[in-house]
């Protein structure tokens, strides 16, 4: 334990040497096995940016059509619903 509590208290270069090789020994296994949950999180954040991208769309198109209409009435006089209220 005291090897432990040493190397977060900063332990010194053996630690920092020690820390290496053994990432370096366990990187060949760890990494294939972390592949897979990376590939997915990967594919799960394309799927919400497609979303997004598809409902951004959708928003922008439905904006452009209030504003259309917003601009019709205001060709035809005001009429419309700012006319309705001024009664």
């Amino acid at each position: 334990m005291a090897l432990l509590e040493d190397a977060f208290k900063g332990g010194g270069i053996m630690m920092g040497i020690a820390a290496g090789v053994g990432a370096a020994l366990l990187a060949p296994v760890v990494i294939p096995a972390l592949r897979p949950i990376a590939k997915s999180i990967l594919k799960a954040g394309l799927i919400a940016y497609d979303q997004g991208r598809v409902a951004f769309a959708e928003l922008n198109e439905q904006t452009g059509d209030m504003l259309a209409e917003a601009r019709a009435e205001l060709a035809q006089g005001g009429k419309g619903v700012a006319g309705e209220h001024t009664g």
